[in-house]
């Protein structure tokens, strides 16, 4: 079924072709529906969410609920949900968007809004039987019922599968009795319905099962948690005590709860990523306004240079994850159509489609939960003292990105994970990694780099990031030859090339999504967005450098490794740097301009 035209649009295939600007979505086609949906999300948050940010940092977990219920409904948590079962039956784009905006005011709603409507209701969508979704989806896409998600324990985290929670089959086989301890739970105070796993007798892998939640049932809740942020999430450990389970509430077939887990987790992951952007694009806006305003030395900090690097830092990263996501989200839409038309019900391409792009999902994952953490710290930094304030937005901002460098297994998993499925689909045959391996060998072993670059704009970054992925593919082949099947026990060097795998996505949706809005709109007109790609390209530059010394360090030595490094160096290289200076000064001074984030 894998015709090669269908390999064009395959899931890390990023890596190994050349993509035309006219391939790639970007945030500016969204269509009439979705820009109504966008506004109507934005109208809510700003109406409802954000003037109550206090008391969120008061753990107003009663206010949560309550806003939940608006959600739904307004129709938000219902997006994804199929019509027949009470929902809007939007596309994966349209999910994404939602989950975009109506993230960005508080980690406390944005966790409870992404744990109901992604791994709370999520897998029964996907895996649930007819009846199962005819009986639960449209209690939980209306908001009459929250779902909460029971997979981690204290000895199984990252290990999901090591899981100790028992299911044992009662002696008339009518039900199960569920015993186990699980903890982390969001939505665990308010939730009607729990996903929990559970290993049956000795199997190898651990089952999923639908479990409405009856406390007379066996099921007792430990205190909220007391957590650094996301105050007003509801956290708390889970206690099943031969909780009676009807056989017919087994979710998916017997052990096939981990794959239902990995799978529920990809689509948690890309969520999460386009979870950060609205946060990313408030702190901003938020920073720049302070800036405007904050007087020191009779100036506004605003003209500072100081304070304006930090502005185009900020600014360049949420422009290139945005990028990033909606390039990802059309992907994994498209993909989803394209499985459909051969032949397979939606709940099978739905599942399929997003399997097949879990390397972009890890990596937009890790590279956008990373990017808001370091804009929220550099808007405290702006504000300065009053940035350490619970009196400004800096503060809680800050505390509530850390948790989504652990949500949906941790970055340092994510990453060695990014690497390993990239090569998984190469020994497969679902992408031709090796032939570009070669090619990327060949390539790089000449005296000169062949120029890659199409038009007149942005010639330089189109120049590098091919020489990125050469880069990449060369790096990842010498790595394999060297340590071969125990590549995944050298985690350092998986980490390394993950870094820069996560660039090159990173880069290259920014680059695409400029050329494309060229090509639309004039290069005048995006004059702001083209240095918003140099500034990431040359930011993304040091650290494709850096990561890939690492690598060769640690794979070769004697004239192999100088050979290497010397490839580096070339490949890695500038024919005309630009004056990043100067480059960041026009981003900053456009932004301050507006007044906010305004892309």
């Amino acid at each position: 079924m894998e015709a090669t035209e269908n390999k064009k649009g395959s899931g890390g295939a990023f890596i190994i072709q050349n993509h035309l600007n006219q391939e790639i979505f970007t945030p500016e086609d969204f269509n009439e529906e979705q820009q109504m949906m966008k506004a109507a999300v934005k109208e809510f948050i700003d109406r409802e969410v954000w003037p109550q940010k206090e008391r969120f940092e008061k753990k107003d977990y009663g206010l949560t609920k309550s806003l939940m219920e608006q959600a739904g409904s307004l129709g938000f948590l219902s997006v994804s949900v199929p019509e027949a079962y009470g929902g809007l039956g939007m596309g994966f784009v349209s999910s994404m968007l939602v989950c975009d905006y109506i993230s960005g005011a508080t980690g406390s709603f944005s966790t409870a809004f992404g744990a109901h409507t992604g791994i709370g209701t999520l897998p029964i969508t996907l895996y649930g039987t007819e009846e199962q979704k005819q009986k639960y989806l449209p209690k939980l896409s209306s908001g009459e019922w929250f779902g909460s998600y029971c997979l981690t324990e204290p000895g199984a985290g990252s290990d999901a599968n090591s899981g100790k929670t028992k299911a044992v089959l009662s002696e008339d086989g009518t039900h199960y009795k569920i015993s186990g301890q699980k903890m982390w739970i969001s939505n665990a105070g308010f939730a009607s319905l729990m996903i929990v796993f559970a290993r049956i007798e000795d199997d190898k892998n651990i089952t999923g099962f639908i479990v409405p939640y009856e406390p007379e049932n066996g099921i007792r809740l430990g205190e909220e948690e007391n957590k650094l942020g996301i105050h007003a999430s509801s956290t708390r450990q889970v206690f099943f005590s031969e909780t009676q389970v009807p056989v017919e509430n087994m979710l998916g077939e017997r052990g096939g709860g981990f794959k239902i887990a990995m799978n529920a987790l990809n689509v948690g992951r890309v969520k999460l990523g386009v979870a950060c952007l609205d946060a990313q694009r408030r702190v901003t806006t938020e920073a720049i306004k302070y800036a405007n305003e904050r007087v020191q030395f009779k100036t506004p900090i605003s003209q500072f240079g100081a304070i304006k690097e930090k502005i185009a830092r900020m600014a360049s990263s949420c422009y290139a994850g945005e990028s990033a996501c909606y390039r990802a989200a059309k992907e994994i839409e498209d993909r989803i159509q394209y499985f459909v038309s051969q032949g397979m019900s939606h709940q099978e391409a739905e599942l399929k489609g997003v399997e097949d792009f879990a390397v972009e999902c890890s990596i937009i994952k890790v590279g956008a939960s990373e990017d808001v953490q370091n804009c929220a710290d550099e808007g405290i930094q702006i504000f300065g003292g009053m940035g350490f304030s619970a009196d400004t937005p800096m503060e809680s901002a800050w505390r509530d990105a850390r948790i989504g460098r652990i949500y949906e297994g941790t970055n340092e998993i994510n990453r060695m994970l990014s690497v390993g499925m990239l090569l998984k689909k190469g020994m497969k045959g679902q992408i031709d990694l090796m032939a570009a391996v070669m090619q990327a060998v060949a390539e790089l072993g000449a005296n000169e780099s062949p120029k890659n670059a199409s038009g007149t704009i942005l010639t330089e970054e189109q120049n590098l990031i091919h020489n990125f992925k050469q880069l990449f593919l060369m790096l990842t082949g010498n790595a394999v030859q060297k340590y071969g099947t125990q590549l995944e026990d050298h985690q350092q060097v998986l980490l390394s090339l993950s870094d820069i795998l996560i660039e090159i996505y990173f880069s290259e949706s920014a680059l695409l999504r400029t050329l494309k809005n060229c090509d639309r709109e004039g290069a005048e007109a995006q004059k702001t967005q083209q240095a918003l790609v140099k500034h990431y390209v040359y930011e993304a530059h040091d650290i494709v450098l850096k990561k890939a010394k690492e690598v060769i360090l640690s794979i070769s030595k004697g004239a192999e490794q100088k050979q290497l490094l010397e490839v580096v160096s070339k490949s890695c290289s500038y024919s005309d740097y630009p004056n990043i200076v100067d480059v960041k000064t026009e981003i900053a001074d456009r932004f301050i301009s507006e007044n906010s984030y305004f892309l």
